[in-house]
Order: C-alpha cells, then structure tokens, then sequence
C-alpha cells in the first residue's frame, strides 16, 4: 500500500484514470461491435456509415493512449476492406 503522500495521490490517479478508460475502451468497442452486426446484416450502407462513426472514436482512443496506433489502424483497414466487399459479390 502507498504510504507518502504522493504515492496516496498516485495510486488516487491511476484509479481514476483505469475508469475513464474503461469507460472509453466500452464506447470503442460498442461502436466496433456495430460495424461488425451492419457486416453480418448484409447492408453496405449501414455498414459503411457504422464505420464512418466508428473512426473517429477508435482515433480518440489512440491520442487519448488507451490503443496503440497501429492495432487501430489494422482494425480500420480490415474493417474497410469487409464493408467494401459487401458491394462485389463473392465469386
């Protein structure tokens, strides 16, 4: 247990940064998890418009340091790809 004064105030800090980002890690991937059901129903356009909503906040997540750059970037790239291969059907 922290015992100066500081380290008190520290460990109060890193408790309350663990809930906002919490908070935060929740918002992204409810709004990954809408991209993912507009894929699975079909709809480019809903899927499409999910994704636009979906970037901003996975962009938050990385300034913000909950998300590394790079593991948003993979997603938004796979996840573009998925929504722009529901308007050519598979052959």
């Amino acid at each position: 247990m922290a015992n100066t004064s500081q380290s008190k105030k520290r460990a109060r800090q890193a408790e309350a940064r663990y809930d906002v980002n919490k908070a935060r890690r929740s918002r992204i991937r409810t709004f990954l998890r809408k991209v993912e059901e507009a894929i699975a129903s079909g709809d480019q356009a809903v899927a499409a418009e999910a994704l636009r909503a979906a970037q901003p906040e996975l962009a938050r997540g990385v300034t913000k340091g909950v998300l590394h750059k790079n593991t948003v970037a993979r997603k938004i790239s796979r996840l573009s790809s998925r929504v722009k291969g529901l308007a050519t059907p598979a052959a």
